[in-house]
């Protein structure tokens, strides 16, 4: 009987299972949600720092792309007939150097002449034929 004893003796048992719980309860801890806790973290930064920079290089060329590169220097309004050709009209206005005003004369010339339709357009310098602004 003291041999048995001395084989399940529960000092030696308790010694052992308690560093095996630890450990097991220490690396389920670990694994299960330091690490994971510490890598969705670092994912969720990630993807921030991912869409926050997408969105400035959208924005970026977008910018580049959406102004002109080289302004006109000048614009001119061509009256068109109601079959589409060149007209002259003698009391309007045609050259001017900003986009805005000729495009408020240009307005009020279509209120004016109804049957006519009017083109702002400008003369760029590698191109052979006039580059069309605005048509009404």
């Amino acid at each position: 009987m003291k041999a048995l004893q001395k084989i399940f003796d529960w000092r030696t048992y308790i010694f052992t299972v308690i560093p095996v719980i630890t450990f097991s309860s220490f690396v389920a801890v670990l694994f299960g949600q330091t690490i994971p806790g510490i890598i969705l973290s670092f994912f969720k930064v990630a993807g921030e720092c991912v869409v926050l920079g997408l969105v400035v290089i959208f924005a970026f060329t977008w910018f580049l792309k959406a102004r002109p590169h080289n302004r006109p220097k000048s614009y001119r309004i061509i009256p068109l007939d109601i079959f589409g050709k060149k007209t002259e009209i003698e009391e309007i206005r045609t050259d001017f150097k900003t986009h805005d005003v000729a495009w408020s004369y240009m307005k009020q010339y279509k209120k004016t002449y109804p049957l006519h339709n009017f083109a702002l357009v400008t003369d760029e310098k590698n191109s052979d034929k006039p580059t069309i602004f605005r048509y009404i």
